[in-house]
């Protein structure tokens, strides 16, 4: 699935990363413990959370992934934007829940594995 496929299924905002959008991915996690992303996730290319702090950021790099999306509408700050920039990394935000951000990923046939 190309990232711009979840920005128009999650109704979501391009925070940074456009150039990025064609990318294609075919896996995502949602959590808002970035411990347990470092523990249990392999080979996820899209990260939905609603922790907003540059930890984030580092976490997602660490495992390769290309994409963020912040749900909740949160928004990540000025040095996160940066730090993925830096990493050619797209961030997206959504006023949906993890919860329904989660399912019409699925639903939309993205597959994803929610952390407990």
């Amino acid at each position: 699935m190309k990232i711009s496929t979840i920005q128009e299924l999650l109704e979501a905002d391009v925070v940074c990363g456009e150039e990025y959008l064609d990318h294609e991915v075919h896996s995502a996690c949602g959590s808002d413990m970035m411990s347990d992303v470092l523990a249990y996730v392999k080979d996820q290319a899209v990260l939905l959370t609603g922790l907003v702090n540059p930890q984030v950021i580092r976490t997602a790099e660490m495992m390769d992934m290309v994409c963020i999306v912040f749900v909740r509408s949160k928004s990540p700050s000025e040095e996160m934007i940066r730090l993925a920039k830096e990493s050619d990394m797209v961030i997206l935000k959504t006023n949906k829940r993890m919860y329904e951000a989660c399912g019409r990923l699925y639903v939309g046939g993205l597959g994803f594995n929610t952390v407990k």
